[in-house]
């Protein structure tokens, strides 16, 4: 007989500011604590350092994080100059110190100019990405160096904010698989001084703001104080209890804004959610993304089912489906 697992099968997407000093694990974990989740995981890690937008996925959310991971992230950063780190942030410590020039606004701009549009960046080692099934990090700590490939990516915006005599306050835009630290000391480099990351915060991911997130003070603030183990077998009471810090949820199809909406039938519907592909009829409306991925709905409902490809001739083939409660 299969166990039970513990906690509530809630379903959602909260967008938390996360704290500074915190790894996203951590806030992670205490977010599903707090919503007594069985399961719950996030669209991409910010450093303890850093603060700002972390989305989190609970229950079934979890399998359409993935969508969120390939958007586009904004962050406010602050370069510090002439100090180099061996982390690139101000947690590690200082390998080096270097005189700063009293730079122009026109000679910031030359240099920030060069690192917009389509670039290359080679990773930090200071980085979740794996080698050989251990990330980079891993062997940063143990003074250990892997050789990393440089990656595409692209830097939408980086503008100036403001200039202090050792310090740039910088507001970038850019496409996934950015890390800003390595940008920044990639900046200082051309400068000829050297800099590193001293203040990072998210403020955009996806199409989610700073203005949408919720504290993880205002949560603990409207949790119940249960242990997974207390809850009730009312789920009636279950769901009063928590009806307050639910509030902030938002469902899962939040995570795909951009995908082309369809609604399908009865007969569709059932075969979908048996991992079936469907046969529809073309549409020439129908607005596709880049990788021709829809979100299937329940046309009788309006129940998200989850994310299809839409192929030739009208053919939608399941791609991740939601896992539905048997009544």
């Amino acid at each position: 007989m299969a166990r039970k697992r513990k906690g509530r099968a809630i379903d959602g997407v909260l967008l938390l500011d996360k704290p500074q000093g915190m790894t996203s694990n951590y806030a992670l974990q205490k977010v599903r604590r707090l919503f007594g989740a069985q399961k719950a995981g996030h669209t991409g890690s910010l450093d303890p350092l850093a603060t700002g937008v972390l989305p989190v996925c609970l229950g079934e959310a979890t399998k359409f994080s993935r969508y969120l991971l390939d958007a586009d992230k904004g962050y406010y950063t602050t370069a510090k100059l002439g100090d180099i780190r061996t982390t690139s942030d101000s947690e590690g410590e200082t390998v080096m110190l270097r005189d700063v020039p009293e730079f122009t606004q026109a000679q910031i701009e030359e240099v920030l100019a060069s690192f917009r549009g389509p670039i290359e960046q080679v990773p930090t080692m200071f980085s979740a990405l794996k080698y050989q099934g251990r990330p980079l990090y891993e062997y940063a700590r143990q003074g250990i160096t892997v050789e990393r490939s440089a990656r595409p990516i692209t830097i939408y915006e980086l503008n100036l904010l403001e200039q202090r005599s050792d310090e740039l306050d910088l507001r970038v835009l850019c496409s996934k698989g950015t890390y800003i630290r390595t940008l920044v000391e990639d900046i200082g480099q051309a400068l000829g001084c050297g800099a590193h990351v001293s203040m990072l915060r998210r403020y955009q991911a996806g199409g989610f703001t700073l203005q949408d997130t919720v504290t993880l003070e205002q949560l603990e603030n409207l949790a119940p104080k249960l242990q997974v183990a207390d809850f009730p077998e009312d789920e009636e009471k279950v769901s009063e209890l928590f009806r307050a810090i639910d509030g902030f949820l938002r469902p899962t199809d939040t995570l795909l804004p951009e995908f082309t909406k369809i609604y399908l039938k009865n007969d569709e519907v059932s075969s979908i959610l048996q991992g079936q592909a469907v046969r529809m009829s073309p549409s020439e409306n129908l607005q596709m993304n880049e990788v021709n991925l829809v979100a299937l709905y329940d046309s009788k409902d309006q129940t998200f089912l989850g994310v299809a490809e839409y192929q030739k001739e009208g053919v939608l083939q399941p791609k991740r489906l939601v896992s539905f409660q048997q009544t």
